[in-house]
């Protein structure tokens, strides 16, 4: 009988997960900005550091391949060193180096980089990334030694990733390449061929331009809706205060004379006359003798 779904659901998850966290036996892990500057993580075993870096004796490469020697390394390969540790896994010492570089093109050469040619170079509009990682050939013999497990070189883009070349796991999260091979294989003279196109403009420049065009564009909408609820506001208060005062606008009133009128109207005043009848006019009385 098949499995049923839910029973795969946490096998899928289970695998998910295994497959996004692969511990590398040694790794180099590159972030990169569009200007070619960035920061580098080293992390590997002290016999692999001993037999791809030169870091250390064969003989003992517990004992000579440590954080003091590490950091010298780094240094005199003209790197700004920020942390080196000395953790374990299962038991294992793990040697751990994190340094800031400007100019990935400067690194090929160095002391610290004997395994590594990287460039990283202008197309048009484009970024080109490429380069081999590959073990010295004059490099220490483990005679046998550390040879399990897997090795790695892996990089943060700054922009996002158009092609690659044969990246492992593809193109993670928009602009992760990544390559890896047995450390057995890297031992016997195995070499990483990688590659990747990708656009010039940052990543983070662009989220934060968007980001920002993005707020202005909600705060025009907002001083908008604002001004609107302004205006109509007014236009109501203006209209309320009509309504409680309606003589405000309305015509003069009737019992009150207007301009230019007093005169007129005591003009036309009625002329009051005596209500007395006339008395007749007889003859003149004759004079008495």
């Amino acid at each position: 009988m098949a499995p049923s779904f839910p029973r795969l659901v946490p096998a899928l998850i289970l695998a998910a997960a295994v497959h996004g966290c692969v511990a590398y036996e040694y790794e180099h892990e590159f972030w990169i900005r569009v200007d070619g500057s960035g920061t580098v993580n080293v992390t590997g075993r002290p016999e692999l550091w001993t037999a791809f870096k030169g870091l250390g004796t064969a003989e003992d490469p517990e004992g000579t391949a440590t954080r003091e020697t590490a950091r010298l390394l780094f240094e005199r390969s003209g790197l700004r060193v920020r942390r080196v540790t000395l953790t374990h896994r299962e038991g294992r010492p793990y040697l751990f180096v994190s340094a800031d570089f400007d100019d990935v093109n400067r690194l090929n050469g160095t002391p610290a980089f004997p395994d590594l040619r990287i460039g990283l170079r202008t197309d048009g509009d484009r970024l080109v990334l490429e380069g081999t990682w590959r073990r010295p050939p004059d490099a220490a013999d483990l005679g046998g030694r550390g040879r399990d497990g897997l090795m790695a070189v892996r990089f943060h883009l700054p922009s996002k990733v158009h092609s690659h070349k044969n990246a492992f796991d593809g193109v993670e999260r928009g602009n992760i390449v990544g390559w890896r091979q047995e450390t057995a294989a890297a031992l016997d003279g195995g070499g990483l061929d990688f590659g990747a196109e990708m656009g010039r403009s940052s990543i983070l420049y662009s989220t934060v331009t968007l980001f920002a065009a993005a707020i202005l564009g909600a705060l025009g909408i907002l001083a908008g809706a604002l001004y609107l609820a302004h205006r109509r506001g007014r236009r109501d208060a203006a209209r309320d205060a009509r309504n409680r005062d309606p003589g405000s606008k309305s015509s003069p009133d009737s019992t009150s004379p207007g301009p230019g009128l007093e005169g007129t109207t005591q003009a036309t005043a009625p002329q009051r006359h005596s209500t007395a009848s006339p008395q007749p006019k007889g003859p003149p009385a004759e004079p008495r003798s």
